[in-house]
């Protein structure tokens, strides 16, 4: 993995947009079935609206039925981080990038073989990179 981007809030609120902002830097999230990917079936390359960090590949990605983009796996083991999410009364498993620490979404356990996982992403933490040929 490229080194680890830090920048302060003033930074991130200079390089995003208010939305891209508050689900990327307050962990927000878009409200379901409105997002430009959770459709999308483009072969490419998921990363990371942020910094550009490569986070899953389009072949792992699948329809969930739940309004947001789900993969079953990230690209490599360490470009998604996780930890334990307390907030709204609910105990969840929440991702982020492992390069500038930005929300991305949550991970469910409720995912297709073979990793039996769910990694549900707001499409607004996501860019699309197109697969060449």
């Amino acid at each position: 993995m490229s080194e680890k981007i830090e920048r302060s809030d003033d930074e991130w609120r200079k390089l995003l947009s208010p939305e891209e902002y508050q689900i990327l830097r307050q962990k927000g999230t878009e409200r379901a079935f409105t997002g430009h990917y959770y459709k999308t079936k483009d072969n490419g390359t998921y990363v990371c609206a942020a910094c550009g960090h490569e986070l899953f590949s389009a072949d792992t990605k699948y329809d969930s039925g739940s309004g947001w983009p789900s993969f079953f796996a990230p690209l490599a083991g360490e470009s998604v981080a996780t930890e334990t999410d307390r907030s709204h009364g609910m105990v969840r498993t929440e991702a982020m990038c492992a390069r500038c620490g930005s929300h991305l979404g949550h991970v469910f356990e409720d995912g297709p073989a073979p990793t039996g996982l769910r990694y549900c992403m707001n499409s607004v933490s996501l860019k699309l990179k197109p697969k060449d040929g």
